[in-house]
């Protein structure tokens, strides 16, 4: 191995450590109780988390109902739904479950019109629901579309659907969006290649929801006349990582307009990164656990005000967009 490669191995050794440390501290902060004045919560606080028969999801609802909140667990197949639920039950947990497809108008409607019914609205939602059809080194965009349209669409539709549904509270309801690093817009690997696109999106003057759907309209229309590739798109995992750019600046869009409401009307709303997780979407490679890779999500949700807005976190630390 020559010099070059010898330092950026030793480079890469130095992340890994720094990583792990951070993941052992966060670890430690997890077996950390909330004290009483921290707990603004109580057992008829509702939590929703979409895409939870399963993996992060799953993992997140099992959190915050181990933290005495009442969650409703979501998923496309009734079947899978129903027996996650009753495994957590079993648990003693207050789980409730509700079929959900984000990618479908008609199933949020149904969803929307249940949560109002049954609960009276919900104070937490967290968009976990996301779909990835690529694995390693694969960069198909044989479901760019599916991808877009779940990730991306599909979370601003349960967003847009569930606001009006969120209870008044002196604390605000909070709105996690799962997200992940591979959209960030200023990262130094697998950025988009377009600076004065890059720029309009990062400045918050500039940032409209037409730049945002402009943009994935690019993108998805670049991959049907077979130009992404020289279209300055991130270079991996391609698809998922325009869904969650979009996502992130979504998230700092709605966050201005959500913190206009007056004080007991207040959503705040941000984004954070689970890490690389062993789950089925990632084929089971992933470094870090299923309750590492909730364990932002879940902080975020019940953190004591004052809260932040339109931010972006991994490891219980603000990141940059």
């Amino acid at each position: 191995m020559g010099k070059a490669g010898l330092g950026r191995a030793r480079a890469r050794a130095r992340a890994q450590e720094r990583r792990q440390s951070r993941l052992n501290e966060v670890a430690r902060l997890r077996q950390v109780p909330y004290t009483q004045q921290q707990r603004w919560w109580c057992s008829e606080t509702t939590a929703v988390v979409t895409g939870s028969n399963r993996g992060i999801g799953f993992e997140i609802v099992r959190q915050l109902s181990k933290h005495g909140l009442r969650v409703i667990l979501t998923s496309r197949d009734v079947s899978k739904g129903q027996e996650a639920m009753t495994s957590l039950q079993r648990e003693g947990f207050n789980v409730d479950f509700h079929q959900l497809d984000i990618s479908d108008h008609d199933s949020i409607t149904r969803f929307s019109e249940w949560i109002v019914q049954k609960y009276d609205g919900l104070d937490v939602l967290i968009n976990n629901a996301g779909v990835n059809f690529n694995l390693g080194s694969d960069n198909s965009m044989e479901f760019a579309e599916e991808v877009i349209r779940t990730n991306y669409l599909g979370t601003k539709l349960m967003i847009e659907a569930m606001v009006p549904r969120m209870k008044p509270s002196p604390f605000g309801a909070r709105i996690v969006n799962v997200s992940s690093r591979l959209g960030r817009l200023n990262g130094r690997r697998n950025r988009l290649g377009d600076a004065a696109l890059r720029q309009q999106l990062s400045d918050d003057a500039t940032l409209s929801e037409e730049l945002i759907n402009c943009t994935v309209s690019k993108f998805l229309e670049q991959v049907k006349q077979g130009s992404w590739v020289s279209g300055g798109w991130p270079q991996n995992f391609t698809d998922y990582s325009v869904s969650k750019l979009a996502v992130n600046a979504y998230t700092r869009l709605l966050a201005k307009r959500l913190l206009t409401r007056s004080d007991v009307q207040k959503v705040y709303i941000n984004c954070y990164c689970p890490g690389w997780v062993k789950t089925a979407m990632t084929g089971w490679q992933g470094n870090n656990t299923l309750e590492e890779g909730a364990d932002t999500g879940v902080w975020l949700a019940l953190m004591s005000c004052p809260l932040p807005s339109g931010k972006f976190f991994a490891e219980r630390r603000e990141i940059s967009f």
